[in-house]
């Protein structure tokens, strides 16, 4: 008798630790990169502003970015809310075809870099840099820099709540 308890008790036991082990918590939101061109199109049916991390495949900031802030909650949660978020590699040799123009790389020395990527930054490559738009493609702000979730969200509710329009960001932050 006190085998057979014994087992079922085992038994119970190793199913409750097997499901425990096997439940996993619910996938958080993860955030939704678009192409410029998938944006672009997204844009033309519902109209929201951009933000656009510029980027390079050998950057650790940029990688470093990706695995925190962009991975934050708060971040993915208002990000995904309110603009249509881009990934651009600065040296991707995808061509970009956007309001008659036509961007595409350009080799410099032993690199190169995409001329698209070069608008968007004025020509000042530096990376990690986030971009942000309006949905009529005007520039807000140019962002360079690796940014913790505590430093980017001001910066992404001054372009979502359209603080732009009333006061320079020096002004809204402080600086």
């Amino acid at each position: 008798m006190k085998k057979k308890f014994f087992s079922i008790v085992l038994l119970a036991g190793i199913f409750f630790a097997l499901t425990a082990f096997a439940y996993k918590k619910p996938a958080e939101p993860k955030l939704k990169w678009y192409s410029w061109q998938e944006a672009v199109e997204l844009n033309k049916r519902e109209p929201r502003k951009f933000i656009v991390d510029v980027y390079t495949d050998w950057c650790g900031w940029c990688k470093q970015m990706d695995k925190t802030t962009f991975q934050d909650d708060s971040i993915v949660k208002y990000l995904s809310k309110n603009f249509y978020c881009v990934k651009l590699n600065a040296e991707m040799h995808d061509v970009i075809e956007f309001q008659g123009h036509k961007f595409e790389y350009q080799k410099e020395g032993k690199s190169g870099v995409h001329t698209f990527a070069a608008s968007l930054l004025d020509g000042n490559m530096s990376y990690p840099t986030v971009v942000y738009l309006t949905q009529t493609f005007e520039r807000v702000i140019i962002s360079p820099g690796y940014k913790e979730p505590k430093t980017i969200m001001p910066e992404m509710k001054y372009v979502a709540e359209e603080v732009y329009k009333t006061k320079t960001w020096q002004q809204y932050s402080g600086q």
